[in-house]
């Protein structure tokens, strides 16, 4: 079934219909345009005007689903099915936001009922078999974690005995070490869309294990007065736009330190590629180059949105269950001269939250769905006071008194945050005390946003916005590793 939005043109209209549906054929061709702001907003209006409407909540369910809000796009999509309950659009609408929310068993139900009511339906025949095998797996996978004894794949490896073979003439470690020479030659390989050999990935992923599992859940550190960081925001697998980064703002040294904030993998299908040099930097200069864990860092996001099919296809489901206990070891936020706290969602369901909670957080796991570490990775700001369901459908939006309150009761002066698109690559907000960066520009190729990222200096850290624009990627479509009921059903 193709999810476009529904015309609907044949049903009868209530007084002032005809208004409503001048409104959502105006809302149709933002759509289709991929304005999904626009679209979103004249679909709200004819749902003003008209709502009873089954097919004007569908079809700004697909726009929310379109932007991430899988929270909004679930409530959409169940308003659909209240009002018409035989109405198929709606099931599909409704699973496809469960599945992003990582919901299986919901939308199984949900592919079920569509499969009922069309048995010729092939798409939907195909996306019930693949949220089924998905349900079955994760039974499964439950059944083996109640072993406690559960091993790291380390303990299975023998990476001094893996073969490098006589044809690979890429970039090897030097005496097992990662080196600015071999950093240069990895990022040139991967330009040219070769592979790093298995041996040289596993090195760096059991050494970059090792040195996150030291570190505390909460980061501080001290810029003297001279000092500069850069914060960039999500990266998403757009490995060329990531080089771009350092072309415009220099290679990462212990002299021009960095911080990425989450969400390095997933969507852009050089994910594989972003992430290892990444973890190369890090353990090139581990006291100057940062990496906080983003909402993408984790097992249900990367089944849905690409890494998992990417690093197998690329290499093994083995190395896989590495990359996740690796990234169970990163960081959840930072803070610099105890002044500006850097998480990848944001601020708490809860008033109170300090920063000692957030240095005893235990992270070696999967998050949970609700708490402060949830929230971190999760949550997002909103323009009114106060607290509101996430249109995510995960943790909270949360407003400026919000944000003004946390920041009194810690003695910061700002948050700096990522994990939403924004046109510009960069928002700021909450009276200058929420500022947002994004990094990926022209997002999943077809946002056409710009990407961003922040100078902070030590004498006044008061931030500075760099923008740049997208460069062009061998053609290889984002999400090209992605479950294929993501890839049928959304962007």
């Amino acid at each position: 079934m193709a999810h476009v939005p529904e015309n609907g043109s044949e049903e009868k209209m209530a007084e002032g219909g005809n208004d409503a549906e001048l409104l959502k054929e105006k809302a149709n061709k933002y759509f289709k345009e991929k304005d999904y702001e626009n679209a979103i907003k004249y679909y709200s209006e004819a749902l003003e005007l008209n709502p009873s409407n089954a097919i004007y909540y569908s079809n700004r369910s697909l726009a929310y689903l379109r932007t991430e809000c899988y929270g909004y796009a679930l409530a959409d999509a169940t308003k659909a099915l209240e009002i018409d309950k035989n109405y198929i659009k709606g099931y599909y609408r409704r699973a496809t936001s469960n599945m992003a929310l990582g919901k299986f068993k919901a939308a199984l139900k949900d592919y079920e009922t569509v499969v009922r009511v069309r048995p010729n339906d092939k798409d939907a025949r195909m996306k019930y078999q693949e949220c089924n095998k998905i349900v079955k797996q994760k039974a499964f996978e439950r059944a083996i974690a109640s072993d406690e004894t559960k091993k790291s794949v380390v303990d299975s490896l023998d990476i001094e005995n893996m073969t490098i073979e006589d044809d690979y003439v890429g970039p090897k470690l030097e005496d097992g070490k990662v080196t600015l020479k071999f950093m240069n030659e990895m990022m040139d390989w991967f330009e040219d869309q070769k592979k790093l050999h298995r041996k040289c990935a596993y090195q760096i992923l059991v050494q970059v294990k090792d040195a996150l599992s030291k570190l505390p859940s909460l980061i501080e550190i001290t810029l003297k007065e001279t000092e500069k960081i850069t914060i960039c925001g999500d990266t998403h697998g757009q490995y060329y736009d990531l080089l771009n980064i350092f072309k415009l703002n220099g290679l990462p040294s212990d002299s021009n330190p960095y911080l990425f904030n989450g969400d390095f993998v997933d969507r852009g299908s050089f994910s594989v590629e972003v992430i290892l040099t990444l973890f190369g930097f890090k353990l090139l200069y581990p006291d100057n180059f940062h990496l906080l864990r983003g909402n993408h860092e984790t097992d249900n996001m990367n089944q849905m949105y690409g890494f998992e099919g990417e690093v197998k296809a690329k290499y093994t489901a083995q190395m896989f269950q590495l990359f996740s206990e690796v990234f169970q070891w990163l960081p959840l936020a930072q803070c610099i001269n105890n002044k500006v706290l850097v998480m990848h969602g944001g601020l708490f369901s809860e008033d109170g939250v300090t920063l000692e909670d957030l240095r005893k957080i235990d992270r070696n796991r999967q998050p949970p769905d609700t708490g402060p570490m949830c929230d971190l990775l999760w949550s997002d700001p909103q323009p009114q006071n106060g607290r509101s369901i996430s249109k995510r459908g995960v943790s909270c939006q949360f407003g400026p008194d919000v944000t003004e309150r946390f920041l009194e009761q810690n003695k910061l002066d700002f948050i700096v945050r990522s994990h939403e698109v924004k046109a510009e690559g960069y928002e700021v907000t909450h009276s200058g005390k929420c500022i947002t960066v994004f990094s990926a520009p022209n997002y999943c190729d077809q946002m056409g946003n710009k990407g961003a990222y922040i100078h902070l200096r030590g004498s006044d850290l008061k931030p500075e916005f760099h923008q740049f624009t997208a460069v062009p990627h061998p053609n290889v479509k984002p999400m090209a590793y992605a479950n294929t009921l993501m890839q049928l059903g959304m962007m």
